[in-house]
């Protein structure tokens, strides 16, 4: 591959790594709601965040990979996973390097969900909610394409979409549907 193809290809993988990791969030807060979707039962809501995590997670690899192989910047290994070490944007490449080593946690916390126990995995997967944001303004930070419109508006819709979600599942959290009273019935 040449480096421009590398180029291309870290950062076609980073953007999809962005919309899948905002679908991720996005069904982690609906399904953590407790509230049905309609048309989707819980099991599929569930079965789709941990499916599309998986793909988020392949995308990711490949722009990790595809970044250090590059030549035209110098990213290593070391940069990708020790954060605010690298030559190169040494800010936005940590902050990027802070969002793997979470995804990393979670995902080893995830596998060993069964000996953690649920409250304990439960509490250790709320790291999932700093992950996205960190990840965002990496993107927005060392992202070459946010100087044009196209990106800048993905990147303000999935945000858009996050932060209606947040809001929802905050708004329902504080007030909960109002309770059902039996009415007898008429003799």
């Amino acid at each position: 591959m040449t480096g421009s193809a590398l180029w291309y290809a870290s950062r076609g993988a980073g953007v999809v790594s962005l919309v899948l990791l905002s679908g991720v969030v996005l069904l982690g807060i609906l399904h953590r709601s407790g509230r049905p979707l309609p048309g989707l039962p819980r099991f599929v809501v569930a079965g789709l965040h941990r499916n599309i995590s998986l793909l988020a997670l392949a995308f990711l690899t490949l722009h990790i990979l595809t970044a250090v192989a590059d030549s035209y910047v110098a990213i290593s290994l070391i940069d990708v996973i020790v954060p605010f070490g690298s030559a190169y944007r040494p800010f936005w490449l940590g902050l990027g390097a802070v969002a793997l080593d979470l995804i990393v946690a979670l995902i080893i916390t995830s596998l060993l969900r069964a000996r953690l126990g649920h409250r304990t995995w439960r509490a250790l997967h709320w790291a999932g909610y700093a992950v996205w944001p960190i990840a965002l303004t990496h993107g927005l930070g060392v992202g070459t394409d946010v100087q044009q419109g196209w990106l800048l508006a993905l990147t303000v819709f999935c945000a858009s979409l996050v932060a209606t979600a947040m809001g929802w599942r905050w708004w329902t959290v504080r007030s909960p549907e109002p309770l059902r009273v039996e009415q007898p019935a008429a003799r």
